[in-house]
């Protein structure tokens, strides 16, 4: 799935708060904040401004150090810029300084006629980087939109799918009541991180913790069960689907049988659980959270359960064969 615009000014005015804040500013270059940020990587440009331009990395936003510093300070001194205006002949998206250092007068001129923003941080390069990586990887990681609601289940993410009106909200509304949490509701947006973990959100931060009721219309989680009963966000790590009981499919009752859902390539483990009057859905979620941590844990309760129905019938087979032999008749 094609990933959205995203542009320099969108990095410095992002949300970012504790771990992931990058405390970006610009100091130079606003004309060219409009430009586009392609690729999710970062490059230190050392050999560039050393006159080494062979496989370039100006696609990438570019980091300057202590060291890059230092070496411009070097060029300045004696009065070379060559280097530094062949590098801003390239596309770039933005140049950033970290530890709150600034580059001379002329690497601001060069930039300012090239119209490419020039940013700089207070943090350290490294610690810097591994934000901005990880902050990245975020943005650009593949999503999807779909439609169920995700709660939080003894700290197992559960996304509850279905048709319309099988009872998905009003299901995880007594999770929320039995005090758990919820994450989203009626749309999920899901991003798959670092290949293989699928972070699930709310698609409108404002009406993202809201839920419809039917016969009691829309609901603020928030002030009816305060801040303890909702979150942001939760890796998806449990899909239940609610089906109307149909009774002339065979449901797994062993659970012996591990179903999974491809969710932008990366397998969930999946239940169907049927719906008919009588039956108490937010405990059975419940439990399947639970059952979920133990297997998680390692332990499979099906598995041994069908290990120990074998031990007992391979047991009383063998009685069997040595009670029948003809030395006891």
């Amino acid at each position: 799935m094609a990933v959205k615009r995203f542009t320099v000014l969108d990095l410095i005015d992002m949300d970012l708060k504790e771990h992931n804040a990058l405390n970006l500013r610009c100091i130079g270059g606003r004309k060219g904040l409009s430009r586009v940020i392609d690729i999710p990587d970062l490059n230190r440009p050392g050999l560039a401004l050393s006159g080494f331009y062979d496989s370039f990395a100006y696609q990438r936003i570019q980091i300057f150090g202590r060291g890059e510093v230092a070496y411009l300070r070097k060029l300045a001194s004696e009065h070379k810029t060559d280097t530094i205006q062949k590098m801003f002949e390239y596309p770039i998206p933005c140049c950033i300084f970290t530890h709150s250092l600034l580059p001379d007068s002329g690497f601001f001129e060069i930039a300012e006629k090239a119209q490419c923003p020039i940013l700089q941080t207070d943090l350290p390069s490294s610690e810097f980087s591994s934000r901005l990586l990880r902050v990245l990887s975020t943005i650009f990681a593949p999503q999807k939109s779909m439609h169920g609601v995700l709660v939080e289940v003894y700290g197992i993410g559960v996304l509850i799918l279905g048709d319309s009106g099988v009872g998905k909200s009003e299901a995880a509304l007594e999770l929320i009541e039995r005090g758990h949490r919820l994450v989203a509701d009626d749309v999920v947006d899901i991003r798959c991180v670092n290949g293989n973990i699928l972070m699930g959100s709310g698609a409108n931060k404002i009406i993202g913790h809201h839920m419809e009721i039917r016969g009691l219309g829309i609901i603020n989680i928030t002030h009816l069960f305060g801040v303890g009963a909702i979150r942001d966000k939760k890796q998806i790590q449990l899909v239940v689907e609610l089906e109307e009981w149909n009774p002339e499919k065979m449901y797994d009752r062993l659970g012996t049988t591990d179903l999974t859902i491809d969710i932008l390539g990366v397998k969930v483990p999946k239940l169907e659980i049927p719906v008919k009057p009588g039956r108490n859905i937010p405990i059975i979620i419940e439990t399947a959270a639970m059952n979920e941590r133990l297997k998680k844990m390692g332990y499979y309760s099906a598995k041994e359960f069908n290990q120990n129905i074998l031990k007992w019938i391979e047991s009383d087979s063998a009685r069997s064969v040595y009670y029948g032999q003809d030395d006891f008749i």
